[in-house]
């Protein structure tokens, strides 16, 4: 059961936070970051299963996300990245005052997953593993030119108004190769009532802001092989993504994020590519597989 309570976002706003206590006596803690367009309570049913094996779960709800959001998709005037970024720092921070002695890992969902992955080149230092879920790869050109087109919005007055424009390039090509498509969001998951389970969150599909694409994409500029090296290099990381998921690019996208944090320096990198997986795994028709893969992930490092 989880325990939902508010916390100061750096921005100054209050955000959700949930916690679901560990099963018996608890192994690790496990802080979820969650992605674009959804919200920390959509994890539920994962994080109990992660409580059931033995695992404190924490996570929040990002700025511009959920019920507190001022404005959907929008992360602030200035800085909107950096404050997803010490955002999930601030959580991490409580949460290890309060079990200074469990080991402590950190697991990114698609737009959480980079958050995760900008966070590991300031703040990686203490963790026990990096768990990266619907990550993805973006080339250099695609990045300036969706910074240009968001900076351009943004002089128009749209920096704080949904940018259907950005949403509909960011999207396009999101259901290329997929049989018997019936809506925009097959592209999450095979598993038709899912999909009709995220249409019908009226927190969940929202495109975001002129400005919340352009520090979206900030955030990802940041991601490129030659910035990796505060990395740390023992610190083991894990990515998992279905080999039909558009964002990590049916997997090539996921190999070669693995590659860059490899040629970073890091020591041990596990990719997991499910076959005919979309992008949201924890929400699957495997997601029983799924989850006793990461779990068994996160067993075999808890000793360590």
């Amino acid at each position: 059961m989880a325990i939902y309570s508010t916390f100061a976002s750096v921005s100054g706003e209050q955000l959700e936070k949930a916690f679901w206590p560990a099963q018996g006596e608890p192994k690790a803690v496990v802080q979820l970051v969650h992605g674009m367009a959804e919200h920390i309570r959509r994890y539920d049913e994962t994080a109990r299963k992660l409580a059931e094996a033995g695992f404190h779960v924490v996570g929040h709800t990002h700025m511009g996300h959920g019920q507190n959001a001022g404005i959907p998709g929008y992360f602030g005037p200035k800085n909107g990245w950096d404050t997803l970024v010490a955002d999930t720092h601030a959580v991490r921070t409580a949460t290890q005052k309060e079990y200074p002695d469990l080991p402590y890992f950190l697991l990114g969902h698609s737009m959480g997953s980079f958050v995760v992955r900008t966070y590991c080149l300031q703040h990686e230092k203490g963790l026990a593993g990096v768990i990266l879920s619907g990550t993805g790869h973006f080339e250099k050109a695609i990045l300036t030119a969706g910074g240009l087109l968001s900076k351009l919005q943004c002089l128009l007055g749209m920096a704080s108004k949904p940018s259907q424009l950005l949403n509909k390039v960011s999207s396009a090509g999101n259901l290329n190769g997929y049989d018997d498509v019936q809506t925009e969001f097959d592209w999450l998951s095979r598993d038709r009532a899912q999909v009709k389970k995220y249409i019908d969150d009226p927190l969940c599909g929202f495109p975001f802001t002129a400005k919340g694409y352009g520090d979206m994409f900030d955030g990802l500029t940041r991601l490129y092989p030659e910035k990796l090296s505060p990395m740390e290099k023992d610190i083991p990381v894990y990515l998992f993504s279905g080999d039909k998921d558009p964002v990590g690019g049916n997997g090539k996208g996921v190999e070669k994020v693995a590659q860059e944090i490899r040629d970073a320096g890091v020591k041990e990198v596990t990719v997991k590519l499910y076959p005919d997986g979309r992008h949201e795994m924890f929400n699957e028709l495997n997601q029983e597989e799924v989850w006793n893969d990461l779990i068994g992930w996160l067993n075999a490092r808890v000793g360590k």
